[in-house]
Parts: C-alpha cells; structure tokens; sequence
C-alpha cells in the first residue's frame, strides 16, 4: 500500500536538510519564516549565541490593525518590511536567508522582497 504524501513532513524534511548547510553568525544572522494557516512569522537569529536578535508576525498588534487579513501575500510584505527596520535599527545590513523548506513564491517571495526593498541584503 502506498502511503498518502504528507506536505508538512516533507517540508519538515527539506527544512532540517537545508538546515545542516545554513548558519546564522554574528556577522550574518539568519533570517527564518513559519507559516501558519492564519499567520506569517519572521525571526532573525544568531545561531553561534542562540538567540533571536528581531522577530515580527501578523499576530502582533502594530500589524494586525493595518492588516484586513493576515495569512496573504500583503502580510507577509508587510511582515518583511517590519522586520528589515527592525533589523535596521540593531545594525543588521546582510543576512542568510532560511525559507525553511518553503518554495520560493508566494507569501515567502513577497516577505523576502519587501526585506530586501528596506535595504536587507542576502
């Protein structure tokens, strides 16, 4: 018997492969994305410290008001331009960009354009 394709563990798949090649330094943090049903997440992460210097989603307040929905491509712009100024105002010019086994259209296409339009480079 075939097994049905499971779309949340192949990408989970992708995600740990990818994962095993890209690292975020101090001098070029990681940027990573999660999409939920309902939201969009974005972390910038030192992976040499552990922690996560910016973070920005559409469940926050500051978007959530702006936003009439919060899981399209208008809020993941929306996301991708909060956190390059976020990222901005800490110092952050150049990052690795992680789209955690996403393709590269859409909603993960939008947040990465709207960052690199804000002046992010990866």
């Amino acid at each position: 018997m075939i097994k049905p394709i499971d779309k949340k563990r192949m990408r989970n798949k992708r995600h740990l492969r990818v994962r095993r090649r890209i690292t975020g330094t101090s001098d070029k943090p990681r940027m990573t994305i999660f999409k939920s049903e309902k939201h969009i997440y974005a972390q910038i992460i030192d992976d040499t410290k552990g922690h996560t210097i910016v973070s920005a989603s559409t469940v926050e307040k500051e978007l959530k008001e702006k936003l009439t929905k919060t899981w399209d491509q208008n809020a993941a712009y929306e996301v991708g331009r909060l956190i390059a100024k976020r990222a901005k105002e800490k110092g952050i010019n150049n990052i690795v960009f992680d789209r955690s086994g996403y393709k590269y259209h859409g909603k993960v296409k939008a947040l990465a354009e709207a960052a690199r339009e804000e002046g992010l480079k990866f």
